[in-house]
């Protein structure tokens, strides 16, 4: 995956996620303590995990037919959400909000989201990607 479009994507979104990432520790570790250092720094791992997960299907799928395409990523769609909901869980009822500041999870989450899909669309478009046109006929 050298220098395939996907890790052009990855690249591409890494960067600000990383960056992100870190003023939410420093945020979080200022106004919330070490419970808002260790939700902020939680996120760190379970976002990019998340999104990888989707990255690296699309590299398996490149040379499968598009039904097969499509089965794999709803069954990677229901995956991720099942695999979120039961961390979710665990989190909630294996953790005590002293421990874990669920502000904290919850804010650095979305603004992780939004840096790696931001990330992931600005380096889409920088990609040089040909389609193949259907033949003309008349």
């Amino acid at each position: 995956m050298s220098n395939s479009n996907e890790s052009q994507l990855l690249r591409g979104a890494i960067r600000p996620t990383l960056l992100v990432g870190l003023t939410m520790i420093v945020i979080f570790s200022i106004f919330r303590g070490f419970p808002g250092f260790y939700g902020a720094l939680l996120v760190q791992f379970i976002v990019p995990i998340y999104f990888v997960v989707h990255i690296l299907l699309s590299k398996l799928s490149t040379n499968l037919d598009p039904m097969s395409t499509m089965a794999m990523a709803l069954f990677s769609y229901f995956a991720k959400i099942l695999f979120l909901g039961v961390f979710l869980w665990a989190l909630s009822e294996f953790t005590d909000r002293e421990v874990i500041d669920r502000l904290s999870f919850g804010l650095s989450a979305c603004a992780l989201t939004f840096a790696w899909l931001g990330g992931e669309i600005a380096s889409y478009l920088k990609l040089k990607t040909h389609l193949p046109l259907p033949p003309v006929t008349k």
